[in-house]
């Protein structure tokens, strides 16, 4: 900004000159040297890099219009740059006019940057309510808007409001991440309502088809296959999604139907070569009571459903049975457009059909069979009789080919029958022998029957023979099934006993719990049954465990209450103080848990796992703690056996006093309480040796002091004056004042033996010294301060009292204590 100005107020110097205010006098010669040293002053002043105040006090004194305006070209401060304007307003008008472009510059980049403020806020405010909003349309396009908006202000954004925006945006990202999802499961539910929806039309256009007349009969295998496949589409397509009620018993309407014309088609098919043979020994004009009797009981064992089309075989045997038979008349009067559209699609049909016969493809004949069928059906009289005939010769040509089919099938059957025969010869277990001949009879079925009837008897004879050693078994399974229903029926009266005298308020919940549990053990038990009588049986089972569960549940979760609020204090204890403490509110927590009753098992393993955890971490600070004591014991032993090695390594009794005062003082800084056991006691034992040393130290240099006394004393150089003022006053014994008597004194005190004459003086003197201390008279605790008492007196005797050896017997005395 300063340079800008600066710029700008060159550019105005290229112009007319500012007029001088007009206050300004014109100065006379004679101030023209002061007018110009000042002036170099104040362009040195403006040289030298001045403040905002003298660059707006340059810009109102200055002696030129030059200094003037390049002061104010540098002024940045805005109340500097207002003060200097209204200053120059009427008396500098070049001054006037930078200052205010200057000051219209600074408020042009404050308005900027407020507005630049006021941008960011706003798109935070955006952001923030876009995370909140409730309208989700075109919630990620106005997102992307968003984050486009912001790179443009983001330089100009501090970190905080960086942060809030960034924040808003996770928060946005998060909830399109969300609605992005619901969208893909509302997707996919829909898709699978779609599949139910084809599943349930397929089902209803089949039955549909089904029941149109028509002379083919429907594949068992395509319909067997058309019905795993919807099973298993309806499984997919109900799978973790919501089913209404209608759907689900629209499917089990159509499927339920389906299996029941599935179940006819297959009875069709293994009645067949019998239907085939009665019909060929029956005479269908005039048939005889026998072989009406046959066919009624062929047709009452078949129970062909009503609402299915007849076939030819089952039309013919009705007319045996001489049992009428319901046909739906043909359409008549019908549109003659629809009509020719039906033929359009029949003829290409017939056509094909008759190749695939021709090239006696069983499986295509048969499909455009039904279809052309289909077509035909719905032909009225007059078009349906020109293409009549063609249709019942394609359609004998298919059973014809159908006949060749079962040809083709004989050695599969014949194979059959040979494995049921050599299956009841064998001794098996009963369930897989019955489920072996279960897979047999459905093997037959699929190969469609056998229109030789000795071949059928053939293979139901040895079905009889082979399920026969099975019948013991399943009637002795039958009565253990009876049994167990007993079973179940007694278990049932004795939870009804129980309730009935159940006091739930006074109740052992351990014991009703362990009831619980015996009871659903032992129905479990009580197995297999007929699932016919145990309906009922089951319902009242299910209703007496569930009034007992009821207030087991109760209990439960009152339990399970008590067990979370001693998580919760357990949780509060992991950083409580002091540890002890922590750890003594633990232990009585794990006893107050385990005296709490009964709990889901799957609830209290989750208390439990956060009950562990919470003590566990209780623990592990004693742990910690312990380890911290056990690593400053270490640290503390390796220092404490470093120093001992070293004072053995250089002993400081050899090196003086003030070396053994340096140890001593290394033993005591080190941290005692730290230590183990074995090196506190080492380092213990060295220290009591330094202390036993220094005092031995300080005792010798004390004797030697004493003695170099001694010397002067007897050479008669001391200087009384010198020795400490207590020494002048100092007595050991205020009637030991002889010089032997003092003499005898430091010889028992020093421990020395005293010359013989002198014997029974020293007796008297130690009786006397005993009596002291029995009296209570004060005596120094350290007898070398009683001694120092009597040395005092010594040195206070005149210099010849050391004749005569006396003053020996006190060197040699004291002698003895500086070694």
């Amino acid at each position: 900004m300063a340079a800008f100005l600066e710029k700008l107020f060159k550019s105005r110097k290229s112009g007319s000159p500012s007029r001088a205010p007009a206050s300004t006098p014109t100065p006379a010669p004679a101030d023209t040297s002061a007018r110009d040293e000042r002036r170099e002053h104040q362009q040195q002043q403006l040289n030298a890099s001045p403040s905002q105040t003298a660059l707006a006090e340059l810009a109102m004194d200055g002696v030129t219009a030059e200094i003037r305006l390049a002061a104010a070209g540098r002024l940045t401060d805005p109340e500097q740059l207002q003060q200097v304007q209204k200053h120059a307003k009427g008396r500098d008008k070049g001054v006037y006019q930078a200052t205010r472009q200057a000051l219209q510059v600074l408020r042009q980049a404050e308005e900027a940057e407020a507005e630049r403020r006021a941008r960011i806020d706003a798109l935070i405010a955006q952001a923030e309510d876009q995370a909140r909003s409730e309208d989700t349309n075109l919630y990620q396009a106005r997102l992307d808007a968003l984050q486009t908006r912001w790179q443009d202000v983001a330089p100009n954004a501090s970190a905080d409001q960086a942060q809030r925006f960034l924040a808003a945006v996770h928060q946005c990202r998060q909830r399109s991440q969300a609605l992005a999802d619901a969208d893909a499961e509302a997707r996919r539910h829909a898709d699978k309502q779609q599949q139910r929806r084809e599943t349930l039309e397929l089902l209803a256009t089949t039955l549909d088809d089904l029941k149109r007349p028509g002379d083919a009969l429907p594949s068992v295998s395509a319909l067997d296959g058309l019905q795993r496949t919807q099973e298993n589409r309806w499984l997919e397509a109900t799978r973790d999604t919501d089913v209404a009620r209608q759907e689900q018993k629209a499917y089990e309407t159509h499927m339920q139907a389906l299996r029941h014309v599935i179940a006819a088609v297959r009875r069709l098919g293994q009645f067949t070569p019998v239907m085939r043979e009665l019909l060929a020994e029956a005479d269908l004009e005039a048939p005889s009571e026998a072989h009406q009797a046959a066919a009624r009981d062929q047709l009452a064992e078949l129970d062909w459903p009503a609402e299915l089309p007849q076939p030819e075989l089952l039309s013919d045997l009705r007319q045996l049975a001489r049992v009428r038979t319901v046909s739906a008349p043909k359409t008549t009067g019908a549109d003659p457009a629809e009509q020719q559209e039906v033929l359009d699609q029949l003829l290409p049909l017939m056509d094909s059909l008759e190749a695939a016969l021709e090239a006696k493809q069983f499986r295509e004949s048969r499909q455009l069979l039904k279809a052309a069928q289909s077509h035909f059906k719905r032909l009225d009289t007059r078009h349906g009789r020109v293409h009549q005939a063609r249709m019942q010769l394609l359609a004998g040509q298919f059973r014809e080919l159908s006949d060749w089919q079962g040809f083709a099938t004989e050695p599969k059957q014949i194979a059959l029958c040979e494995q049921m025969e050599y299956l009841a010869d064998q001794p098996m277990e009963p369930e897989a022998k019955a489920e072996r001949i279960k897979e047999l009879q459905a093997e037959w079925r699929t190969l469609g029957g056998s229109s030789d009837r000795t071949l059928w008897t053939r293979f139901k004879a040895a079905s009889d023979k082979a399920f026969e050693p099975c019948k013991a078994y399943f009637d002795a399974k039958s009565d253990l099934k009876q049994a167990n229903l007993q079973t179940r029926q007694a278990i049932c009266d004795q939870l009804a006993r129980f309730i009935e005298g159940a006091d739930w308020s006074q109740m052992d919940w351990k014991v009703a719990e362990r009831i619980h549990q015996t009871a659903r053990q032992e129905w479990k038990e009580a197995w297999p049954v007929e699932f016919r009588d145990n309906r009922a049986i089951q319902k009242r089972f299910d209703d007496l465990l569930r009034q007992i569960e009821a207030p087991l549940d109760t209990e439960r979760e009152r339990n399970e209450a008590l067990k979370q609020a001693i998580v919760e204090r357990a949780q509060a204890l992991i950083d409580h103080t002091p540890l002890q403490e922590a750890m003594n509110e633990a232990k009585a927590l794990q006893t107050e848990w385990k005296a709490v009753g009964i709990t889901r098992h799957r609830e209290d393993r989750k208390l439990w796992q956060a009950f562990r955890k919470a003590c566990d971490q209780i623990f592990d600070r004693r742990n910690a703690e312990r380890q911290a004591r056990q690593d400053a014991s270490a640290e503390a032993d390796n220092g404490a056996r470093a120093l001992l090695e070293e004072l053995d390594a250089n002993p400081p009794e050899q090196a003086g006093t003030e070396a053994i005062e340096q140890a001593l003082s290394a033993c005591q800084k080190q941290p005692a309480g730290a230590l183990s056991a074995a090196v506190r006691d080492a380092l213990q034992n060295r220290r009591q040796q330094l202390q036993a040393a220094l005092s031995s130290a300080r005792q010798a240099q004390r004797v030697d002091g004493w003695l170099a006394l001694l010397a002067q004393h007897r050479a008669g150089t001391l200087d009384t004056g010198a020795l400490p003022a207590n020494w002048t006053t100092a007595t050991a014994d205020t009637d030991a004042s002889d010089p032997r008597e003092l003499i005898i004194r430091a010889e028992i005190l020093a421990g020395v033996e005293s010359p013989e004459a002198d014997s029974h003086r020293r007796m008297e003197i130690q009786v006397q010294r005993l009596n002291d201390g029995l009296t209570g008279v004060d005596r120094p605790a350290d007898p070398l301060d009683e001694l120092e008492s009597v040395l005092a007196r010594w040195l206070q005797q005149p210099a010849d009292a050391a004749e005569g050896g006396l003053g020996q017997r006190l060197v040699n005395a004291l002698s003895t204590l500086a070694r």
